[in-house]
């Protein structure tokens, strides 16, 4: 609780402009991207500099007060939503651009600066920074962070942690720590950069990152695959990797979402197939033609109807934008949509799908399935509706035989989406208890207050989707 004395000393350190604690001002922060999460926070607090963020944790470690960082709020674990109150830290202030260093290929940016503003400044001198998560026109780099983001791009570029070389980053006691840098070899300590990667904002406050950059390809190529055949589709994926091709973007989209895509993006996708795949590959353009033709023809070997080559940047781009728009797509059909992240060595995909489409069917719902194939990590998606206990039961349940399942064949809870509070109950699943044990050793060395967002990772007892008041 933000009594009036811890009050003063937050306006105190930021100004009365940035710090607000009105009921419109924190119901706005009360819920994030994900559905059927919400608790208000008992403020909302803008810092402008590191400085002012280590004077505000001094106070909430002193007084016990939670801290929970934020981004956009576009994450799907329920991450940033504050539900144990306390404090809501924005960095709106700390959106700016430092650094586009050529030389040794890096970009230094503060938390709040918006991924897709940063890929376009980069990609004007040249360069490429390739994480691409679906939300990056306005997730900010603090967020993707925080949450270890990925996107189409993951198969042949890697995720948000590839390209995290430093990190300037505020402890739970206001210590300011900087890890790692711009040098191409550092063995020195412990790694606390790829440590804070992914540790959504529950071991320390990223105040600033330098990220790795690399040659912006010179060529790109696109087509789609028709199948009429679930498992073929899938088949394919494996194939490709096994015959030493790794694409650029490797989707996988099965009927049910071609419908909705299609209807919402208008851009003549084909809607009388079961599956495509939206395969792309980029580098010099010798290379790119030769591994799109392999590509091509194991594709029909494995039972494509068709193959079909995007004419244009133009017609790729729309492509590229149907499958980042999946999820609002969806979202149209119930008032609720429930989006999953679970992922499967690639040789598994086919059984992990013909799984999620037998569960589907055994709860009695629909379960759209779409994902970035080529590295096995699928989106199950349910469209559904939070007033209808009945059917939030059947969802829960569905999803949890899952994320069994995920597990049984070699995967994971999680791809890219994070734990937050949505997947807490599971982690155990995928670590086992010394696994969990040995992260909140770490947690409680370097937050012995457990100020800094608290109630993410680490499960409570209940494994149920519900509304946190306070």
């Amino acid at each position: 609780m933000v009594n009036i004395q811890i009050k003063e000393k937050l306006i105190s350190i930021v100004g009365a402009e940035n710090y607000d604690d009105s009921k419109a001002g924190r119901l706005v922060y009360s819920y994030d991207a994900t559905p059927n999460f919400q608790s208000m926070p008992d403020a909302v607090i803008s810092p402008r500099n590191a400085q002012e963020i280590s004077s505000i944790l001094k106070v909430c470690s002193s007084s016990g007060v939670p801290i929970v960082p934020r981004g956009s709020g576009t994450n799907l674990c329920a991450g940033t939503c504050p539900t144990e109150g306390g404090i809501v830290l924005l960095f709106k202030h700390m959106n700016k651009i430092m650094e586009i260093d050529e030389e040794n290929l890096t970009v230094t940016v503060q938390p709040g600066v918006i991924t897709l503003d940063m890929i376009n400044q980069v990609e004007a001198r040249g360069l490429f920074y390739p994480p691409d998560p679906s939300s990056m026109k306005i997730s900010t780099i603090g967020g993707n962070i925080n949450e270890n983001s990925g996107g189409l791009r993951g198969l042949k570029y890697g995720v948000t942690r590839d390209y995290v070389m430093g990190l300037e980053a505020v402890l739970a006691n206001g210590d300011i720590i900087r890890t790692g840098g711009k040098l191409a070899k550092d063995v020195a300590g412990y790694d606390f950069t790829r440590l804070l990667v992914g540790s959504e904002g529950t071991l320390g406050i990223i105040t600033e990152a330098t990220l790795k950059l690399i040659p912006l390809p010179e060529s790109k190529k696109t087509m789609l695959a028709l199948y009429q055949d679930l498992e073929q589709a899938a088949k394919s994926v494996s194939k490709i990797i096994a015959d030493k091709i790794i694409p650029a973007t490797l989707e996988f989209l099965d009927q049910p979402t071609l419908k909705v895509v299609e209807d919402f993006a208008q851009i003549g996708l084909p809607t009388d197939v079961q599956a495509v795949l939206l395969i792309e590959q980029d580098g010099p353009i010798e290379v790119v033609e030769k591994d799109m033709k392999k590509m091509a023809e194991i594709c029909k070997k494995q039972g494509a109807v068709s193959v079909q080559l995007a004419n244009s940047e133009m017609e790729a781009e729309a492509l590229r934008t149907a499958r980042r728009a999946a999820l609002s797509a969806l979202a149209r059909l119930k008032p609720t949509t429930i989006l999953e992240d679970a992922t499967v060595p690639r040789s598994e995909i086919a059984n992990m799908v013909k799984a999620i489409n037998e569960i589907s069917q055994k709860y009695g719902l629909s379960i759209c399935t779409f994902g970035h194939a080529g590295d096995g990590n699928l989106h199950p998606t349910c469209p559904a509706d939070a007033r209808d206990k009945d059917e939030m039961e059947r969802v829960e349940k569905a999803f949890e035989e899952i994320f069994i399942k995920a597990i049984e064949l070699g995967g994971t809870i999680t791809g890219e989406h994070g734990v937050g509070v949505m997947k807490a109950p599971y982690l155990e699943l995928k670590l086992g208890q010394a696994g969990i044990d040995a992260m909140k050793a770490v947690k409680a060395a370097l937050d012995p207050n457990n100020i800094l967002n608290p109630g993410k990772i680490f499960a409570k007892d209940n494994r149920k989707r519900v509304v946190v008041s306070q």
